[in-house]
């Protein structure tokens, strides 16, 4: 057992990470771990943090190792932005704690999941302290590969690069198998159905309403046979993404709302409960507005998963339609596959993809997610 056994399908990285984690002479005190979607980007980052903290390099089983695996650790903080993007208040606060020394381990490891989520000002803030690092500072910034330029080159200058890709179907069957205790038949299926996306085999596996979920949005670009359709399916889409934000929100929502009601004396009585009852209500309005921020943001997450599973039945179509000889992505669609490749030109199976490109990269500039749905509904429905 060892904090690697986590990274799936990355010995290159691994080799390089368990190096330097093991001879002070190779490390750096930043790095910027890239990767498509699901290669394990942050699950690389924590492992690496907990090797740095871990006396014998990344054993697994010390009270370091598991406490960073576990994110108690207290020289360990990792930054997941609930929101849109990380600010840069929040950036500040984060730069001051990650300067102070290490209260049990040899570094203070800062570990930011979604640095292309960085605002300007964030920005400038994290590379002042990356430009002047503490000594026993280590910054670990994770970024996606498609979009490496929303990390700032000034960043990514002063950052050792740790580059990861999508791991083989075969890789992850064996985790499901061997870690999560899943079946081989369907480990197997999952893994080759989820697009190189660890975490999403593994939802697949285990949860048949993610099953039925991916089957709805495969099997849509097929069902569209007029305009009501497309719209209806977008209204569809729009309503189910906001459902499933609303169920990851709610239960977290409240919990919250109760915390910091306790943390500002609901319910006092005495000198300085109105004092009190108007801070409180200021924080409320904070705690509500981070809220929001958070399920727009799982909201946008859930129809982006969608639209990659749009993409990759629309990519299986041009392959089918080539007949070039190369694995789909959808193997168990291969009769829709085939059918769709039959009857679209590859002209107009084009111009479905670069419909749904073109609502991801609405949906990052903010358009309403209902409108971006529409407009790219139209689009597979007319071809």
């Amino acid at each position: 057992m060892s904090v690697w056994d986590d990274v799936v399908g990355q010995p290159e990285a691994v080799a390089e990470l368990s190096a330097a984690a093991a001879d002070p002479a190779a490390m750096t005190h930043a790095w910027l771990f890239t990767g498509p979607p699901g290669s394990g980007r942050s699950v690389a980052a924590r492992a690496f943090a907990a090797a740095l903290q871990c006396p014998f390099h990344g054993c697994g089983e010390c009270p370091a190792c598991r406490t960073v695996m576990h994110g108690t650790h207290a020289d360990v903080r990792e930054v997941v932005p609930e929101g849109l993007f990380i600010s840069v208040r929040e950036m500040r606060e984060l730069v001051q704690v990650a300067a102070r020394s290490p209260v049990t381990a040899l570094y203070q490891i800062l570990i930011i999941t979604d640095a292309d989520r960085l605002t300007e000002g964030a920005a400038n803030a994290l590379l002042k302290a990356v430009e002047e690092p503490s000594p026993q500072t280590v910054f670990l910034l994770c970024a996606p590969s498609d979009h490496p330029d929303d990390v700032s080159v000034t960043i990514r200058s002063r950052c050792r690069r740790v580059p990861l890709h999508s791991p083989a179907p075969a890789a992850i069957a064996a985790v499901l198998v061997e870690r999560d205790g899943i079946d081989s038949r369907t480990a197997e299926w999952a893994a080759s159905v989820c697009g190189g996306h660890v975490g999403r085999a593994r939802h697949l596996a285990t949860d048949a309403e993610v099953r039925a979920r991916r089957e709805r949005v495969l099997g849509l670009p097929l069902a569209l046979r007029g305009l009501g359709d497309a719209f209806a399916a977008a209204a569809e889409l729009d309503q189910a993404a906001k459902a499933e934000a609303d169920e990851l929100s709610n239960a977290r929502d409240a919990a919250e709302r109760e915390e910091l009601g306790i943390a500002m004396g609901a319910g006092g009585v005495g000198k300085g409960v109105a004092a009190a009852a108007r801070r409180a209500k200021a924080a409320e309005k904070e705690l509500e507005k981070r809220q929001k921020l958070r399920n727009t943001r799982n909201q946008r997450d859930v129809l982006d998963l969608a639209l990659v599973d749009l993409m990759s039945f629309l990519r299986d179509a041009l392959v089918g339609g080539s007949g070039a000889e190369v694995a789909l992505m959808n193997p168990d669609r291969a009769a829709d596959v085939h059918r769709a490749a039959r009857d679209w030109t590859p002209e107009s199976v084009l111009r479905r993809l670069e419909a749904v490109l073109a609502c991801r990269e609405a949906l990052d500039r903010n358009v309403k997610p209902l409108v971006a749905l529409e407009a790219m509904a139209t689009t597979l429905q007319q071809g």
